[in-house]
């Protein structure tokens, strides 16, 4: 792919001269960049003749508001040239991925998939969760819609495998088995109670029914069972016995009846400005999982610019089956799927018109898009009336655009953790949440660390020019509100409103006392009011969101206080021992000879751990 760039010394936007720019583009294909006057990218686009397209923006013709109010926009426009159409769709899906411009259809949830990882080079394999690159030696079995499919998968697995999902560095310091192997979940190969070629038929046996054999294997244990009690080994062949029981439902509940490779089926349902694709993964004829994506799309998107765009984003960094079932007409179908599979290695075909069973299934993901997407709107009604009963209650002239709330969470002082979490009408804006690690306080002053985690979020809002919340909510009463106050006046914000929102006597939900710092009055609303479920359901994701963050520091810092006060243990040490045990528990219990096998372990030292964790007992 050719990254030249058009325009090697960007012109500042009052020095762009349009019609010059236009004069000179090639009619090679490409992509095309269009940039407002702070320098953000507000639009991505690609082309087969860039000169073409790029001037067909410009030649006065009647176009949509969309196109109009982005054309609007532009102060400067930059290309990049490439060697074919299905390069410059793959360089058009970088490039929306990495700027999200204002104007293009982007696609939220770009998180790489979870899988199911394999250690299969070494002598007692381990079985356990993956996300990222597969870069290591071993088989991955995915990917999965999401972690939790992986991490119920783990769970299932040992139940009917024996396979260790310990860590390594658990693994090899075991000196006795642990509670896996008491609960039969674990045959415990770190201290010898299991061979390795017995251990070995487990591993098979697991990867035959990742592979998707689960009828296979089903037939291999019915043998081995049979075998077992013609030997008289009765206690084996009711371990077998069991093992079919517990994996033909597993079978029948997730068989795809005439499937039996890989498969996607993604359906897209569409109304007004919101837009809901269901993808059903298919791998090994056997249904792993769904999901539901809600990419952010204009009001005038059509659904094949909608599916096309998805499509190009969502397999940007996944490796897409041989066979994709979609209920839309695409694009330039035929160069999404050159770009599909130049990107993956093995050719990759889309399917509209699919027939018998497939048609089915593809119906079936058309019902869940259109089920979800009736739910989203629904939602997003409600929170709308709630925002819209709020701006009546408060005396505003429309409704809040944003609000932003602010909880704080410790233990009895210590590790001190802010949370701001942030609504709009669409309801939780996750990617800007944010939290705060509160330091040089009195430990257990609420009001200080509200008063510092506002100072902090205010001051960076200001520095990045972005606008302050409409309202300011506060996990507190009137003393936590009056610091968020002082923080936002010490800024010389004026214009947000801050309300306390704090228990009421019973410290009962519905009994909440909204403290409005303005003013300094205080009141109650009826328990099932919209304005009240509103704060409430903010406040709450709140609270979360900052328990989930003090929780993590403390157990970052309970694993590092220890280990800090043994001299001559520093920093670097200090991570190697937890990194080859696993944790302090493991450090606690090692043996000086354990301690001496990691790096930069002496015996000397080694003897001060473990006498320090000995003297502590």
């Amino acid at each position: 792919m050719d990254e030249k760039t058009h325009t090697e010394n960007e012109p500042k936007a009052e020095d762009f001269d349009l019609k010059g720019f236009l004069e000179s583009l090639t009619q090679r294909p490409g992509v095309y960049r269009m940039i407002d006057c702070k320098g953000d990218v507000i639009y991505v686009g690609k082309a087969k003749n860039l000169k073409k397209r790029v001037s067909s923006y410009f030649q006065g013709k009647e176009v949509s508001p969309k196109q109009s109010a982005m054309v609007s926009r532009i102060h400067s426009l930059d290309v990049r040239i490439t060697h074919s159409e299905a390069e410059a769709l793959l360089l058009e899906c970088q490039l929306i991925k990495k700027f999200r411009p204002r104007y293009n259809i982007t696609l939220r949830d770009d998180k790489s998939y979870p899988a199911i990882y394999i250690s299969t080079h070494e002598e007692f394999p381990r079985v356990s969760f993956h996300r990222g690159t597969r870069q290591k030696k071993g088989r991955y079995f995915g990917p999965f819609p999401s972690a939790s499919a992986v991490r119920q998968s783990l769970k299932l697995l040992p139940k009917i495998f024996p396979v260790r999902q310990c860590r390594d560095s658990y693994f090899k310091n075991r000196s006795r088995p642990c509670l896996e192997y008491q609960i039969h979940r674990c045959t415990a190969p770190c201290v010898g109670y299991i061979n390795e070629t017995q251990y070995h038929q487990d591993v098979e046996d697991t990867l035959m029914f990742l592979e998707g054999r689960g009828s296979r294997l089903i037939d291999i244990l019915a043998l081995r069972m049979e075998a077992a009690s013609d030997q008289q080994d009765y206690e084996r062949a009711a371990r077998i016995r069991d093992q079919i029981a517990t994996l033909r439902p597993i079978l029948e509940r997730h068989a795809v009846q005439g499937e039996q490779g890989d498969i996607d089926i993604i359906a897209i349902a569409l109304r007004g400005r919101v837009a809901c694709l269901h993808v059903a993964f298919i791998r090994e004829g056997q249904l792993i999982g769904d999901h539901n994506y809600f990419p952010v799309i204009g009001s005038d998107d059509s659904v094949e610019e909608i599916m096309t765009s998805f499509m190009g984003q969502f397999y940007l960094d996944r490796t897409p089956p041989r066979e994709i079932l979609v209920n839309s007409e695409l694009i330039k179908q035929p160069i999404l799927e050159e770009m599909l599979t130049n990107n993956s290695g093995h050719s990759v075909r889309i399917v509209r018109n699919s027939r018998g069973e497939r048609a089915r299934r593809l119906q079936l993901a058309v019902s869940n898009a259109e089920n979800a997407l009736e739910t989203r709107l629904t939602r997003d009604e409600d929170i709308a009336k709630r925002f819209e009963a709020l701006s009546v209650l408060l005396g505003m002239c429309s409704p809040p655009r944003r609000i932003e709330c602010f909880d704080i969470s410790h233990t009895q002082g210590a590790g001190t953790v802010a949370s701001c979490v942030v609504f709009d009408q669409s309801g939780a804006v996750k990617s800007s949440y944010r939290k705060f690690n509160i330091s040089e306080i009195t430990p257990g002053d609420d009001y200080a660390a509200i008063n510092q985690a506002v100072g902090r979020r205010f001051q960076r809002l200001l520095a990045e020019g972005i606008d302050p919340p409409d309202i300011l909510l506060i996990d507190g009463g009137k003393g936590q509100a009056k610091s968020a106050q002082d923080a936002l006046i010490t800024h010389g914000i004026f214009n947000t409103l801050i309300l306390g929102i704090s228990k009421g006597p019973d410290r009962k939900p519905g009994q909440e006392i909204i403290h409005a710092a303005l003013t300094g009055h205080s009141f109650m609303l009826p328990s099932h009011s919209p304005e009240l479920l509103l704060l409430q359901q903010i406040r709450d994701e709140a609270h979360r969101f900052a328990v989930t963050g003090h929780r993590i520091r403390r157990t970052r810092s309970m694993k590092e206080s220890s280990l800090e006060s043994i001299p001559g243990l520093g920093p670097k040490r200090r991570k190697e021992l937890l990194r080859q045990f696993g944790g302090i528990r493991e450090v606690e219990r090692a043996s000086i000879d354990s301690l001496k096998r990691v790096a930069g372990i002496s015996h000397q030292l080694a003897q001060r751990i473990h006498d320090y964790f000995h003297d502590q007992d």
